[in-house]
C-alpha cells in the first residue's frame, strides 16, 4: 500500500479511533482499515488514554486503525499527542499480515510506565473500558 505524495499512514490505537473520545482530531482524514502490530508492543493505561511502548515480553501486539493523513493533520496530531512536550514520539511500526508491507507511523509513549496498568488484550475500547 503506498500513499500519495505528502500523506502519511498513521496507526492509531486509542482515543483517536473511530467512535472514541478524541476521534474528532483525526475525523477529517481518510480511514484505511483495521490492523494489528506483531507481538512486542503493549498498551498501558496512562490516564484516561493509553500509551504504546515496545515490550519484548508481549505476545499479543496492539489492535488499531490505519489512517491516511495530510501534512496539516499530521502537524495537528503531533501537537495533540504532546510531541513538543516529549510525552509521545512518532516513529515507524510494523504490522501483521495483510499489512506487513505497509509502512506506517504511530505514537510511542515516552514517560515511565512503572506502576501503570497494562492493557493485556492490546485493544483500547472506544468507550474507554478496559478489554481483558
Amino acid at each position: 500500500m503506498s500513499e500519495p505524495a505528502g500523506r502519511t499512514l498513521l496507526f492509531v490505537y486509542g482515543t483517536l479511533k473511530r467512535g472514541a473520545s478524541n476521534h474528532r482530531v483525526i475525523a477529517d482524514q481518510v480511514y484505511v482499515g483495521d490492523a494489528r502490530t506483531p507481538p512486542g508492543y503493549r498498551l498501558y493505561l496512562v490516564a484516561d488514554y493509553p500509551g504504546l511502548v515496545r515490550d519484548p515480553a508481549d505476545r499479543r501486539g496492539v489492535q488499531g486503525e490505519i489512517w491516511s493523513v495530510n501534512p496539516t493533520a499530521l502537524q495537528r496530531l503531533d501537537a495533540f499527542e504532546g510531541i513538543p512536550e516529549k510525552l509521545y514520539r512518532r516513529d515507524s511500526i510494523p504490522l501483521l499480515p495483510p499489512d506487513q508491507e505497509t509502512i506506517v507511523q504511530t505514537y510511542f509513549y515516552l514517560r515511565n510506565i512503572r506502576g501503570r496498568r497494562p492493557i493485556v488484550s492490546g485493544n483500547w475500547s472506544v468507550d474507554g473500558r478496559l478489554i481483558p
